[in-house]
């Protein structure tokens, strides 16, 4: 159940939003969303991975957090185990909004029905005493604006995928420590070998286009699957 509100100063006054990570804040995530222009940043921490919805055309990518549905390995207890947060979690509860007719200058929404939606002096301040953004909200300001333009700009970076046919099914059996066996199904990655074999015409265009950059983060993130893997033998053997 969501609650979407225009964010204003004169009504918010007194928000306050909670800032510690926890599964029950919105964290207890397998996977969430990240843009290309993100990639530079998630690739030194989580494999980045392509999915689309079921009966859809468009890809989108993610960050890989966790092998199970609502794990994420990332999550000890009330703290972010990891150098690096991606933009899809650390906006919540804010997303972007437009007008009706879907023209028009972005705005700051909030969902009023977010579990990081505080209550009393808990969390942090969105508007000081005279009714001025905080610093903490200028900083999600910023990151909202950074994923909208991020988004807004990944369908070219789709298509170029598409046109050279450079995703491929992506399945991954890992065998715990325990023995036991996880699957992940459903996902895409980069093909390193259509990539490779492109002609220079073709790598120079992706290159103009601004697409080769993250092809190779993107390529370069699936490193850090064995770490993944890592941390959830780790969380098995201490619980």
């Amino acid at each position: 159940m969501t609650n979407h509100a225009i964010l204003d100063q004169t009504v918010h006054q007194d928000l306050r939003v909670r800032v510690d990570a926890g599964a029950d804040l919105g964290d207890g995530v397998m996977a969430t969303l990240t843009v290309p222009s993100e990639f530079r940043n998630i690739q030194g921490h989580f494999p980045i991975l392509f999915r689309r919805e079921a009966g859809q055309d468009q890809f989108f990518a993610v960050a890989l957090l966790g092998f199970e549905s609502g794990e994420n390995l990332f999550l000890d207890g009330a703290r972010w185990d990891a150098g690096y947060r991606p933009l899809s979690l650390a906006i919540q509860p804010f997303l972007v909004g437009r007008p009706a007719g879907g023209d028009g200058p972005a705005q700051v929404h909030v969902d009023l029905a977010h579990p990081r939606i505080a209550s009393g002096d808990e969390g942090v301040r969105l508007f000081d005493t005279a009714g001025l953004a905080t610093p903490y909200l200028e900083e999600i300001a910023g990151k909202l604006g950074d994923l909208d333009l991020g988004y807004r700009q990944s369908a070219a970076f789709f298509d170029a995928l598409a046109a050279h046919e450079l995703l491929e099914p992506f399945t991954l059996e890992v065998t715990l420590d325990d023995g036991s066996v996880n699957s992940l199904v459903g996902f895409h990655i980069i093909n390193e070998p259509k990539l490779r074999a492109l002609d220079a015409a073709a790598v120079g265009k992706l290159h103009e286009d601004g697409h080769l950059m993250p092809i190779f983060m993107a390529l370069a993130s699936l490193s850090q699957i064995r770490p993944l893997v890592d941390r959830k033998n780790r969380r098995r053997r201490h619980g």
